[in-house]
């Protein structure tokens, strides 16, 4: 059973078609990244899958539980995901270790000194152990990055949406984000990704999914993406970003 099945997904704004008839399945352990000009519809799409928007037509199954049921319970739905933005949204006057333990505790229930332990240790691991105590404007925008990554992962969710998590960095604190991405995979997270990193879209990616216009044009693995694709506007955009010398 996939972890994540998107079916026939629309999403209107003031009457236009901002997502139109998605479907994507993603399977366990699998990373999706989603490529395409601005405005295609990728972050859309990562806020409907969270429910922070409302979807006009189509279901969303997460686990194969329908989670556009009106029936479902958006907040109980999001304790299974950890979603992090190109904005870090860091509470600017708690701790970093503040930050990362508020959602165990308060929506987890998790104790607080199981909450911490559990904080620190994925500090540790990922290279930020030195500044449990500091506060989100006295670390580089590459810090606080890695900690918005940190504190959703400290919910243990099945499934990490990261939203152009690199774009608001200077090139120099790119490096630092994507290597938290990558040990994630290896880790064997699931993950959907959007980005303009395509040479790291191309390494860390199982499945490529190009959307133009609100539409799921394309998807397949990143060679056949980059390399053959089948269709004239994913070639065009390929094409693009390659003259553009960001490959």
């Amino acid at each position: 059973m996939s972890l994540l099945s998107v079916e026939g997904l629309w999403k209107n704004y003031r009457g236009h078609s901002v997502l139109r008839g998605i479907d994507l399945k993603v399977e366990p352990h699998e990373v999706v990244c989603l490529i395409g000009a601005s405005g295609s519809g990728k972050s859309t799409l990562l806020r409907c899958v969270n429910l922070l928007e409302t979807v006009d037509d189509g279901t969303i199954l997460l686990d194969g539980e329908e989670i556009t049921d009106a029936r479902a319970d958006p907040d109980e739905v999001r304790k299974r995901m950890g979603i992090v933005f190109q904005a870090f949204n860091l509470f600017p006057h708690m701790t970093v270790l503040d930050n990362i333990t508020l959602s165990p505790r308060k929506v987890h229930r998790v104790g607080r000194r199981e909450a911490e332990r559990q904080a620190r240790e994925l500090l540790d691991r990922f290279g930020l152990a030195d500044k449990a105590g500091a506060y989100p404007d006295q670390l580089s925008g590459g810090q606080q990055q890695r900690a918005a990554i940190i504190r959703a992962l400290a919910t243990r969710p099945r499934l990490m949406l990261l939203d152009e998590v690199t774009s608001a960095l200077d090139p120099a604190l790119v490096k630092e984000v994507l290597e938290i991405i990558r040990e994630l995979k290896a880790g064997g997270m699931t993950m959907i990704l959007t980005t303009h990193e395509m040479g790291f879209c191309r390494e860390i990616a199982d499945t490529v999914c190009f959307l133009d216009g609100g539409v799921l044009l394309e998807r397949g693995t990143p060679e056949q993406i980059f390399t053959d694709p089948r269709q004239a506007r994913t070639r065009e955009f390929v094409q693009t970003v390659l003259d553009a010398g960001r490959m």
